[in-house]
């Protein structure tokens, strides 16, 4: 899930969160601090266990909704998520003395999951953006009570296209005329459609998935010319899928803008603790070695921000 970022028009992550969440992969406790027990209640040594909400003391954990289909950012690895996600947030944890625990789902879903209560927190390379804060759909409309986000990660995004870029395709404007696949409920479906508007009568045709493998499957067929991503997974994934000789990117990066990890806005002092581990992880290096690992240091930021996205 880079992405998910032009959007709305321009800025990256994945998606506009609508619907139930439906739980379907594996779970992955991450970031536990150094916990004992007292007189029944859990206490740690961690430097910020005091700033969280005494619900998160007591239960030692907080439940992390993720889509785990979007390498490097959230993947599956057997029966763990993995990815640049979950050791951020394995620092995190660290900071915080809980586990940060991820449970897999859709991720048109994902906000929804907070507001319901199955999940407190969303970390899943979702771009922060004034519609989400605000609960709005693609269109404006009302859907929800919004979230709030902790800005952790920068990114843009890329076209990806098949190995060769037979079509020659290079920039939106390209794709008109063309056939492209993208994840349904995304910031990049929504950047195809306004796309599509400017290619007026020479139509340029969305087939849309529930995940962005899907998508990519549809364009390494040949079936589409590109796919949108976050650049950290366009690169990725046309480095690793066939060994390199399925995709590649196209064109420059575009639409820089904030990851955030969205918060339900009634929790405000959860928010206010996430937002000090993410200083603290930048200040004491486990972030940009996080970062170093998976090759993305160009998207880090130098402190985290509240809804910082536009």
């Amino acid at each position: 899930m880079t992405a998910r970022i032009i959007r709305r028009t321009t800025a990256p992550s994945r998606f506009i969160a609508v619907g139930a969440i439906a739980v379907t992969g594996a779970l992955l406790l991450t970031g536990c601090g150094d916990q004992t027990k007292s007189t029944g209640k859990k206490t740690s040594t961690a430097p910020l266990f005091k700033k969280l909400p005494a619900k998160y003391q007591s239960s030692g954990v907080i439940k992390v909704g993720t889509d785990a289909t979007y390498p490097p950012m959230e993947s599956t690895s057997g029966s763990k998520i993995i990815g640049i996600d979950p050791e951020i947030a394995d620092a995190l944890g660290k900071q915080l003395g809980v586990k940060l625990e991820f449970v897999s789902g859709t991720f048109d879903g994902l906000i929804t999951s907070v507001h319901t209560g199955r999940q407190d927190i969303v970390m899943s390379a979702m771009s922060d953006t004034k519609a989400r804060q605000q609960g709005l759909d693609d269109k404006g409309k009302k859907i929800g009570a919004g979230v709030d986000f902790v800005d952790y990660f920068e990114s843009g995004v890329s076209l990806l296209v098949k190995k060769g870029n037979p079509q020659n395709i290079n920039s939106l404007s390209d794709l008109c005329g063309q056939t492209v696949a993208v994840q349904r409920g995304t910031i990049y479906e929504t950047t195809f459609k306004d796309q599509a508007k400017t290619c007026g009568s020479k139509k340029l045709t969305i087939e849309s998935f529930d995940t962005d493998t899907e998508a990519q499957t549809r364009v390494k067929s040949g079936g589409a010319v590109a796919d949108l991503n976050d650049y950290p997974v366009a690169a990725y994934v046309a480095k690793t899928s066939g060994g390199g000789n399925d995709f590649q990117v196209a064109g420059d990066q575009t639409g820089a803008g904030p990851f955030g990890i969205a918060v339900s806005k009634d929790n405000t002092q959860l928010r206010d603790a996430l937002r000090d581990a993410v200083n603290a992880i930048i200040a004491d290096g486990s972030y940009t070695k996080v970062l170093k690992k998976w090759n993305v240091t160009n998207s880090a930021v130098p402190k985290a921000e509240i809804n910082g996205g536009s």
